[in-house]
């Protein structure tokens, strides 16, 4: 069956063999299996710890778990209430429909709209639609975020809020390289000093590597991005998503994680598309879409 609901999460096939399973706690995708055109066998995409807690208690380590409406910790006025992150990641979805089965690929769409417990820490209204397509060698996640408002409540407000996939790309750490990030200006959130964090830099490299503890945000970001490794690779496009952090805990942050497994960190990179940098709008009865499509890189891509 091309999707199947089994114990809280969705599975999805592909008459290809490519497969992708999402909880319904957070919508957060868990696996993503694919070929490529030079080996068909299906294989996996992304990280997810062994220690990793799926029984809706924490968010989950690893995956695709999706951040709204902030990043981080609350700056906005109205997310002062809200965890570093926000609660999208947290709460349980609904299963809302079959987008799309035939033979280029399978869609579903679920759905998290506010419940007394979001409406306590969260005082706005809003509909939020996660549809998640997968073809032979693709993954499409898109969020749609609505702004609700009516006359009743919010008659003249825009929706602001931030959204990142924080996605974590299964790749050897010590070997992935991301492009073109060269030119673009971004912030180090590892520095020590608060205004060392917010001082805008510049990227020199050609590709960006996760040797070190690496945390950083770029700022108006090409939305089309590379992440090789030798061997393999994934294609990252992006629309409505104009920052990205790449992000790698490395030893020292990573060992501290109860649900990170051990060295873990040596086997993932997260890149993390995402509108953060400021405020993304919906007006009133408006809908907001952010999406990101990961590619398996045919062949192997080499920066030069």
């Amino acid at each position: 069956m091309p999707v199947q609901l089994l114990d809280g999460r969705v599975v999805l096939s592909h008459p290809k063999d490519a497969s992708l399973e999402v909880l319904l706690f957070g919508a957060t995708v868990t696996s993503w299996k694919a070929g490529s055109h030079r080996d068909p066998q299906p294989s996996e995409r992304l990280f997810l710890s062994s220690k990793a807690v799926l029984d809706g208690s924490k968010p989950v380590r690893g995956g695709i778990p999706i951040v709204f409406p902030c990043f981080g910790p609350p700056v906005h006025p109205e997310h002062s209430r809200l965890p570093q992150h926000g609660f999208a990641r947290s709460e349980l979805w609904k299963f809302d429909s079959v987008v799309m089965d035939n033979d280029a690929g399978v869609s579903v769409r679920l759905t998290l709209e506010p419940t007394p417990e979001i409406a306590a820490k969260y005082n706005r209204p809003f509909h939020l639609a996660y549809v998640l397509t997968l073809a032979e060698h693709q993954l499409s996640a898109a969020l749609h975020v609505t702004n609700t408002s009516t006359s009743a409540d919010f008659p003249t407000d825009n929706l602001e809020f931030q959204a990142l996939f924080h996605t974590y790309i299964l790749a050897p750490a010590d070997q992935v390289l991301i492009s073109p990030l060269q030119n673009v200006r971004y912030y180090d959130k590892t520095a020590a000093a608060e205004e060392d964090r917010n001082l805008a830099r510049v990227e020199s490299r050609l590709g960006v590597d996760v040797l070190k503890l690496t945390d950083s945000v770029y700022e108006d970001a090409p939305q089309i991005y590379d992440v090789t490794w030798p061997g393999g690779g994934l294609e990252i496009k992006t629309n409505a998503l104009k920052d990205v952090v790449i992000w790698n805990p490395q030893r020292d942050a990573g060992s501290r994680m109860a649900d990170m497994e051990h060295a873990g960190w040596e086997r993932f990179v997260c890149v993390e598309p995402g509108y953060v940098r400021g405020f993304a709008k919906a007006e009133p009865g408006k809908t907001w879409i952010g999406q990101q499509v990961l590619s398996v890189i045919q062949e192997e891509r080499r920066i030069t």
